[in-house]
């Protein structure tokens, strides 16, 4: 049996409650990797790619999920300078899981967009893709708003992330 392999990409900055009831719906696939945006291809500004990865192992630890893994596969891809596209991550995968059938997750705002994806009709021939809205919508613009006004999140992220982010604001 083909194994089954959800790619979850995502700045990550820093991890939702949105992020986690997206993951909560993948539970039917063997493994989903995780994976935080090593340099975004539309040139948002991020956290440290490290810490973001940090908090992504903290979400799956929060979750316990055992389906979910932290995959850092953009940050080889990446090291040269240049944004890494969704079609160069699945290339890369394929690679490295050749008996896999790779199915990439998108949310419904980057569904709706999905057409301005860099090789978009590549990916679509090649690849499952699985629109999966959020049964939470939080955004991490809404965490990092509130740590700038010195307000609690940990309604909006999971208890780990949450601590760690009033620890870092505490800590300036």
């Amino acid at each position: 049996m083909t194994e089954q392999i959800a790619v979850f990409g995502s700045a990550f900055n820093p991890p939702t409650q949105g992020h986690a009831s997206v993951l909560a719906q993948l539970c039917h696939f063997d493994k989903v990797l995780l994976v935080p945006s090593y340099r975004h291809a539309w040139g948002k500004m991020m956290a440290p790619y490290e810490t973001r990865c940090g908090w992504v192992q903290a979400l799956i630890q929060d979750l316990r999920l055992p389906n979910l893994h932290l995959c850092q596969r953009e940050a080889s891809l990446g090291r040269e300078g240049d944004a890494v596209t969704t079609h160069m991550l699945l290339s890369a995968l394929q690679d490295d899981y050749p008996d896999a059938a790779l199915t990439f997750v998108v949310g419904t705002d980057n569904l709706l967009k999905f057409d301005q994806f860099a090789d978009s009709a590549q990916i679509l021939s090649r690849w499952s893709v699985l629109g999966m809205p959020e049964k939470v919508v939080v955004r991490s613009t809404h965490i990092r708003e509130r740590l700038a006004q010195g307000l609690p999140v940990g309604d909006l992220t999971t208890p780990t992330i949450a601590a760690q982010l009033s620890e870092a604001v505490f800590c300036r």
